[in-house]
C-alpha cells in the first residue's frame, strides 16, 4: 500500500494513492455501499473513505494485509454469524487482501446501518418536535 492518506481529501485522490488490484477493490467497495445507500453522501473522516446518512454509516480503508470496513459496533454486531470466516473486532472487519471480499454483505451491513441511522434521526426528530 502506497497511499499517503494523511492529506488526502477525497475518496478518488484516496483510491488513485494505491496499486491497481487494490484500487479496483475499493472502487468496488465504494459502488457496492454507494449503490446499497444512495442518498448518502460521501467524505474523509479519520483519512478513510466515508459514507454518511444522518451520520457515520460506513467507513472503508486498504492496510498492508487487508481492507478494513467499518459498520460501527452495531453492524458487525448484528452480521455476527456472517462474518465468523473474518476477523472482527468490536466495530471493524478485515477482509484479507488474498480472498475474495463478500460484495454483497457489504451491501447487506450498509442497508442495515442505513435503516439504523434512518430510525434514529427520526425518532430525535419526533422527540424535537
Amino acid at each position: 500500500m502506497d497511499a499517503d492518506n494523511k492529506t488526502v481529501g477525497d475518496i478518488d485522490t484516496y483510491i488513485a494513492g494505491f496499486h491497481e488490484a487494490i484500487a479496483e477493490r475499493l472502487r468496488k467497495i465504494r459502488a457496492v455501499i454507494a449503490e446499497a445507500a444512495p442518498d448518502a453522501t460521501e467524505r474523509i473522516s479519520y483519512q478513510m473513505p466515508t459514507f454518511w446518512f444522518e451520520g457515520n454509516l460506513v467507513h472503508f480503508a486498504a492496510f498492508k494485509d487487508h481492507i478494513g470496513f467499518f459498520p460501527t459496533p452495531s453492524g458487525v454486531g448484528h452480521f455476527q454469524d456472517e462474518l465468523l470466516p473474518y476477523s472482527v473486532s468490536k466495530g471493524t472487519i478485515r477482509f484479507p487482501h488474498d480472498q475474495p471480499i463478500p460484495y454483497d454483505l457489504i451491501a447487506r451491513i450498509t442497508r442495515y446501518r442505513l435503516e439504523e441511522n434512518a430510525a434514529r434521526a427520526a425518532a430525535k426528530a419526533k422527540r424535537g418536535k
